[in-house]
């Protein structure tokens, strides 16, 4: 009998080990946002569960996922992925489909599947924050402040430096906005040779005064240094170095590109079960609301718009702040994810060939 209780204990004893020891592996993109992730998500994550989360952090998490899963060795459970890339990366099989049902409800029972913006849950991804591409300047070095999205590619009555992300996506856009298609025609025009053409032309005008940057923390400080006179930026990051940095920058809303990051879990992923339980938890009304709390990013669900209050300053109203916020609507464009998983092997090819020249 003795040796019957003592192997129980033993067994009991290895599974509350086995729980108390488990982990799960997040990568997002770093700086302020994972900070954001972090005070909303992982801590409270790990109080109500005891789960550890292991915060990593890459200049795009999509990059990781892919290699990782074709070399089959896949060490990130969760990851905060950019739309085109969460729909192309379902498609190609790198991802792992994930059950809705799973998802609470809204505080006041509508379901999930009817409280999350439109286009929020996809089959292998689910959305929780809506952010946007925008531009922004800094007080201190511009005489004459900006106010269009025009002026960024106006060097002549903008002299300075501009900051731009390596990349096709969001730079051809903005370029298209710069030089007068209104946002509702720009991806008709790129689906054109000539619209291509176009965007490039007007990118031509400025190459010999572009800053390139490839990771979300370096806008605000290539701002801050006077490295540039104007950058393109996720607006959450011009915010927090605004607000909590006291750093003199400003955001142009004009000619913004909004789109969602959304949590995946890779194909493979060493502890399947766990990331479930940390994406239902982190997307629910209250978590997505309290994020906002802490980056100017708006909440995936409808239920969440209300719970928006202060930033963390406790005096910051963060509502204005939203890239969704009505005054900030006037020009704005949403990111077309399809166009992007269709073409973005074909533009950034030419991106890359255009950079070289």
């Amino acid at each position: 009998m003795k040796l019957k209780i003592a192997l129980l204990t033993t067994a009991l004893t290895s599974v509350a080990f086995a729980a108390a020891a488990q982990e799960v592996t997040v990568m997002s993109w770093g700086g302020s946002y994972t900070k954001s992730q972090v005070e909303a998500y992982h801590k409270p994550f790990t109080a109500e569960t005891g789960i550890k989360i292991n915060s990593v952090d890459a200049d795009n998490p999509a990059t990781p996922i892919k290699a990782q899963v074709e070399a089959g060795n896949v060490t990130i459970d969760v990851a905060d992925v950019e739309f085109s890339d969460a729909v192309r990366l379902c498609d190609e099989g790198l991802l792992e489909e994930i059950d809705q049902s799973m998802l609470p409800a809204a505080p006041d029972g509508t379901p999930a599947a009817e409280d999350f913006i439109d286009g929020a849950l996809q089959d292998c991804a689910v959305a929780n924050i809506v952010w946007s591409t925008v531009f922004a300047y800094n007080k201190d070095n511009n005489p004459t402040a900006p106010d269009s999205i025009d002026d960024f590619f106006n060097t002549a009555d903008f002299p300075g430096k501009r900051g731009l992300r390596k990349s096709a996506k969001a730079t051809l856009e903005m370029a298209l906005m710069g030089d007068g298609v209104p946002a509702g025609e720009v991806y008709a025009l790129l689906e054109t040779d000539e619209g291509v053409d176009r965007a490039f032309s007007v990118l031509d005008r400025i190459k010999d005064d572009i800053v390139w940057w490839e990771a979300g923390a370096q806008p605000p400080q290539l701002l801050a240094d006077g490295e540039v006179a104007m950058s393109t930026a996720y607006n959450g990051r011009i915010f927090n170095a605004a607000i909590s940095e006291n750093q003199p920058l400003e955001v142009i809303w004009d000619g913004q590109i909004l789109d969602f990051d959304l949590f995946v879990v890779p194909k493979g992923a060493p502890n399947k079960d766990a990331a479930m339980k940390f994406i239902s938890f982190s997307t629910d009304t209250q978590r997505l609301a309290d994020q906002a709390s802490w980056i100017s990013y708006g909440p995936a669900r409808k239920s969440s718009g209300a719970l928006v209050g202060k930033y963390s300053d406790g005096k910051t109203d963060m509502a204005p702040h939203m890239p969704t916020a009505a005054a900030n609507l006037g020009n704005a464009l949403v990111n077309n994810f399809e166009f992007w998983v269709d073409r973005d092997a074909e533009l950034n090819e030419r991106f890359n060939a255009w950079l070289a020249n």
